[in-house]
């Protein structure tokens, strides 16, 4: 195997480590600061999560595809085989809850923000929103595990050429 395969590979699990990392990191932080019910640690960090979000997270996400499709031709895999198929569909899954979340964190920080300068209490709409931004969560975190798992294990699926 070349150098290059050798920084594909690497590359390719540093971005799953990230997304995995972030993502896990995120919603454990943003979970606690909700529990508080205190605007300004909410406010707080969930901009602080959008910064993440837009540094690690977007970045990861795009330099996934990258690699992989650039790993799978250096390692003459074809991107038809039924894992990488699958890790395909399950990145499209992640993807599908993860850009609406992106809106909801915005969202949610700006409301609590407006909290903050009012004084106020936490608003309704902002506590609906982080219950639909968790739930997002399951679906997307689930769909990255399972892409790990076929990454490691690369099966047989059966249902692919």
């Amino acid at each position: 195997m070349s150098i290059w395969v050798d920084i594909l590979r690497w590359l390719h699990i540093i971005g799953a480590t990230v997304l995995f990392g972030t993502g896990a990191g995120i919603a454990f932080f943003m979970l606690m600061a909700q529990r508080t019910g205190k605007p300004e640690i909410v406010a707080h960090v969930a901009g602080t999560v959008v910064i993440a979000d837009a540094i690690f997270t977007a970045t990861a996400v795009v330099v996934q595809p990258i690699t992989g499709a650039l790993l799978a031709r250096e390692m003459g895999w074809s991107l038809g085989q039924g894992w990488i198929v699958l890790s395909l569909l399950l990145y499209a899954v992640a993807g599908a809850f993860w850009l609406p979340v992106v809106w909801i964190q915005l969202r949610m920080r700006d409301l609590a923000r407006q909290a903050v300068l009012e004084n106020a209490p936490l608003p309704e709409e902002e506590r609906r929103l982080f219950r639909i931004w968790f739930a997002c969560g399951f679906p997307a975190f689930g769909a990255v595990l399972a892409i790990l798992w076929l990454m490691v294990t690369r099966p047989e699926t059966g249902f692919w050429p």
